[in-house]
């Protein structure tokens, strides 16, 4: 029985060992309550895309290279900074991973390893590297596929901040982490941090995928 951390709702819940056999290189980011499969399939600023759709992605861990990632996938936003990371299993080691793109082009990335860590840790990692790749002047959409960690910068963080960084009393989790996170996204006024599906056929959300499990393969 394997334990995770949900992206949503940072509580943790167990997953069948026979489950995560089936499907090698599978990290699971939800709990049953905020599992994508139990609402419909959706665009990344929430509209329906049919081409979304009929190019969807597997809706899990693909272990794909960044060719091979470009070679399957072309649907979603060309422009913004796509973010993502993981560990496996959650706590163990991981990676993070993010791709500035403008027009289609890359114009930068970046990703890392750490050998003992968590999935938010990973999440809030790659975020922080990209918006220091970004000049303090750019104007452009940040994208994340953990909602967690959205929320957490763009909703609770300033609270917890007034409130001297505890939650009804409670140390928080990765403050560390959240503190520097905050800090960059408000040097960075004109950029928007926005939530996107995982694995959802995205290409550079795919690719930012790519880049956080290349720790694991021998090829980037």
């Amino acid at each position: 029985m394997g334990k995770f951390e949900c992206q949503v709702c940072g509580e943790s819940f167990d997953v069948p060992q026979a489950a995560l056999d089936k499907y090698p290189g599978w990290v699971p980011r939800y709990c049953r309550k905020h599992s994508p499969s139990r609402g419909k399939s959706k665009t990344a600023s929430g509209g329906r895309s049919g081409r979304a759709r009929k190019s969807r992605g597997s809706g899990r861990e693909e272990g794909l290279t960044r060719a091979e990632v470009l070679a399957k996938y072309s649907d979603g936003p060309g422009d913004g900074v796509f973010t993502d990371g993981g560990s496996s299993p959650n706590p163990g080691p991981g990676g993070w991973g993010w791709v500035w793109v403008q027009e289609g082009e890359i114009r930068g990335e970046g990703h890392g390893h750490d050998p003992d860590t968590t999935n938010n840790r990973m999440e809030l990692t790659a975020l922080i590297s990209a918006f220091e790749a970004l000049p303090e002047d750019a104007d452009l959409t940040v994208y994340s596929d953990s909602r967690l960690c959205v929320d957490t910068i763009t909703k609770w963080a300033p609270g917890w901040e007034r409130k001297g960084w505890v939650r009804k009393g409670d140390p928080l989790k990765n403050v560390d982490l959240v503190k520097r996170l905050l800090a960059l996204y408000r040097a960075h006024p004109d950029c928007r941090l926005e939530w996107i599906a995982a694995h959802s056929g995205y290409r550079w959300n795919e690719y930012a995928d790519s880049l956080a499990t290349a720790w694991r393969r021998d090829e980037v």
